[in-house]
């Protein structure tokens, strides 16, 4: 049977005082010590809008434990195809760091003392539509030109948002140049298990799941941003739990990522995820 990772996407809420914490930290730096005692994984969201200084790096790995992990999300204009405002609009001018190795190298160096602990460099790419790539085909092309540059020892994952690009062509590519594909349980995207039933023969063993949810916005104003309790429960987990008790996920390992913006708590969806993985004897 598989072995499943749970965590969250991002951990820095002082609303998790009494689920996950038992005071509020300063740092996100202190809070991953009382998390890491807790779960075995978690999502490193912020280095998506900032490259670190290697001491942030140094202190993640300080105060987490020898066998806990990170997934990482690489700095944002790696993945942007135009620059942005700063009402986050797009300027129209292309971006020329999009897919640059030496901005991956920077980054790569900055993050370099948490490597060890680092399962997964995960490219969250936004929604792109025909005026920022031209089709699949042209995304493929500039993908694998930039992963032929890199260092082969990165483990790289990839989240697409335009369900579009999700054909037999992508997965493809995938599976030839070794990529993990990134499944988004989110808004406008199909459901991962439907994802998964026409394409899991190009699927390795190892995966990534995020859990994100519906309307951002609704979320927030439901919970107010204190995310201590469960206000949309999706009645769908236990469909996707199931993913991994089949092949090729039974004999390998999925990370799960759950964002407050799921079910209105991060924490609590878990405690939800742990009973079904009990049930079907998946090891955490």
């Amino acid at each position: 049977m598989g072995k499943v990772l749970l965590g969250t996407c991002s951990w820095n809420y002082d609303s998790w005082e009494g689920l996950v914490y038992s005071k509020r930290q300063r740092t996100a730096a202190e809070y991953l010590i009382e998390y890491s005692r807790k779960y075995k994984t978690v999502e490193i969201d912020s280095w998506f809008y900032k490259i670190p200084q290697k001491t942030e790096a140094e202190t993640y790995l300080k105060n987490t434990p020898e066998d806990f992990m990170f997934t990482c999300k690489v700095f944002q204009n790696l993945t942007l195809t135009h620059e942005r405002s700063r009402s986050r609009d797009l300027t129209g001018n292309e971006n020329k760091q999009f897919l640059s190795t030496d901005l991956f190298n920077d980054f790569c160096e900055a993050v370099n003392p948490l490597l060890p602990k680092i399962d997964l460099f995960m490219f969250e790419f936004e929604y792109l539509n025909k005026q920022k790539m031209e089709s699949v085909h042209k995304f493929i092309d500039l993908f694998n030109d930039f992963k032929s540059k890199i260092d082969k020892k990165y483990r790289i994952g990839i989240e697409i948002r335009n369900g579009n690009y999700l054909t037999e062509t992508y997965f493809k590519f995938l599976k030839e140049n070794s990529i993990i594909h990134v499944f988004s349980e989110k808004q406008y995207m199909p459901h991962v298990y439907d994802v998964f039933e026409k394409y899991h023969s190009y699927l390795g063993d190892t995966a990534v799941f995020r859990l994100l949810g519906g309307d951002r916005r609704e979320m927030e104003n439901k919970t107010k941003q204190v995310w201590d309790r469960i206000v949309d429960e999706k009645r769908d987990k236990e469909r996707i739990i199931n993913l991994i008790a089949k092949p090729p996920f039974n004999n390998g390992k999925v990370i799960i990522n759950v964002n407050n913006h799921y079910e209105g708590s991060a924490p609590l969806t878990i405690e939800k995820i742990r009973e079904i993985c009990k049930n079907l004897g998946v090891e955490e």
